[in-house]
């Protein structure tokens, strides 16, 4: 199958729609990201992205749980660029180095309720949202609620749009994520 080349926009070359949401990012992140400078070609997916990820972060989930369920449905869709960019952001929001290592590696969690956030996030990806009565049940055993069990959905539905964004444009990866680049086991 070909691919398609997306050039990594700025916010001077990007679509109208789209350049103050690039440059509102490249001002709050330093940089700005490959992943958004792709996305930038089609500003609808752009915003939606952007505005899903925020509606993320007002979920139930603490900062650690959201990066274990972004980094757990990157891993399990294998995507390159993701699991790189969300090792390095998990890190500075405080995920223990031992969570990053086993969701890239693809062990299990020592942290038995983080372990059973990450069986569901990563269920999801690969049983095409019909995960089995055995991971929903170990989600609730382990402490969590009915509803977050919709905003694990949530995460898998808004990091979704970023995999498959970087499966099709082959997205780079930025400089800030290259010291955790990393490959799919085979």
């Amino acid at each position: 199958m070909s691919r398609l080349d997306y050039p990594l926009h700025t916010p001077e070359t990007a679509p109208e729609e789209a350049r103050a949401i690039l440059a509102e990012a490249e001002k709050g992140y330093g940089f700005l990201p490959n992943l958004l400078a792709v996305m930038a070609e089609a500003p609808a997916l752009l915003k939606g992205y952007r505005t899903l990820m925020a509606v993320f972060d007002e979920t139930s989930l603490s900062p650690i749980e959201r990066q274990v369920v972004l980094l757990s449905v990157s891993a399990e869709n294998e995507c390159r660029y993701c699991v790189a960019a969300h090792s390095v952001i998990a890190a500075m929001q405080g995920v223990p180095d031992d969570v990053i290592q086993a969701i890239r590696n693809g062990r299990p969690i020592a942290d038995s309720r983080l372990q059973a956030l990450r069986r569901l996030s990563a269920a999801f990806v690969r049983r095409r949202g019909w995960p089995e009565e055995a991971d929903i049940a170990a989600f609730l055993e382990a402490g969590y609620t009915r509803a977050q069990v919709l905003e694990v959905i949530l995460g898998v539905g808004v990091k979704t749009l970023s995999n498959y964004t970087n499966h099709v444009a082959h997205t780079p990866l930025d400089a800030a994520f290259a010291k955790a680049e990393w490959t799919p086991a085979a």
